[in-house]
């Protein structure tokens, strides 16, 4: 079937919404806070993403063992028009449809993880205050300090869906959403640090408890990703009710000849 660019957003839905713990960051995406950032292709059933929020762009290919032979495909047929240089995010053994007209480095292996035991996150007591763009200086320089280089676009911060922890002036943890979809009811939590002398208290912890609590009635599926090799972080999500769903690399992606 032919690779063909899709702009129907409820056809991508139906498809992408037959796994949404699998594709929460692609239903996410369809919304209208990131849809302009967005190119779609499609053949059958098989669907990619290119993120144009970030420089490089990112593409997002995910499908199960079952399914990678036509995602495979749509790659395969997809690498020749893609931008010279992305990142990508891939399900394992995707990267191998990309070689032909790419450079493939590996960038680190990651979780997919969702919210399927709520009553270990109701354990925590929620901490933080709602953060939005007048905290972004603050916010800023946490990440600086505590997550340099993390995915942040400080267009999230008007999803309202950011919490703080201060200690006296200073933003010290924050915990917050990557997508925020209330139409496809799904969200992905993201940008989540704590400054490290203050780390192994459990900030982190009740922020994200308050960003759940902050989710509840309007998400059925609450995901996250994360650096498998992160093990605090791992444990962190595991003790708050967090399992893996899936696992995916992370690869930058350079074309011959650049």
């Amino acid at each position: 079937m032919p690779v063909r660019a899709e702009h129907d957003r409820a056809v991508l839905a139906e498809l992408l919404g037959r796994d949404p713990v699998l594709h929460a960051y692609e239903l996410g995406d369809l919304d209208d806070f990131f849809w302009p950032y967005t190119s779609w292709f499609r053949s059958g059933d098989a669907v990619a993403l290119l993120y144009h929020g970030f420089d490089p762009p990112t593409l997002l290919a995910f499908a199960r063992p079952a399914e990678t032979a036509g995602l495979s495909a749509l790659l395969g047929e997809l690498a020749s028009v893609l931008p010279a240089r992305v990142y990508a995010h891939l399900s394992p053994g995707l990267e191998s449809a990309l070689t032909a007209v790419f450079r493939v480095e590996s960038a680190a292996a990651h979780r997919k993880m969702a919210l399927t035991d709520p009553g270990r996150l109701a354990s925590v007591s929620p901490a933080g205050v709602p953060l939005g763009r007048e905290d972004l200086p603050a916010v800023a320089r946490l990440y600086a300090a505590a997550y340099p280089g993390n995915w942040f676009d400080p267009r999230m911060l008007d999803t309202g869906r950011y919490v703080g922890v201060r200690d006296g002036d200073e933003l010290v943890a924050v915990a917050g959403v990557h997508v925020w979809s209330p139409v496809h009811r799904v969200a992905a939590l993201g940008n989540v640090t704590t400054l490290p002398r203050l780390r192994g208290r459990g900030l982190a912890a009740a922020a994200v408890a308050a960003v759940c609590a902050g989710l509840r009635d309007s998400v059925d599926h609450v995901t996250l990703n994360v650096r498998a090799d992160n093990r605090a972080a791992v444990r962190l999500y595991e003790r708050l009710g967090f399992t893996t769903v899936a696992d995916y690399h992370e690869y930058k992606l350079t074309a011959f000849g650049h």
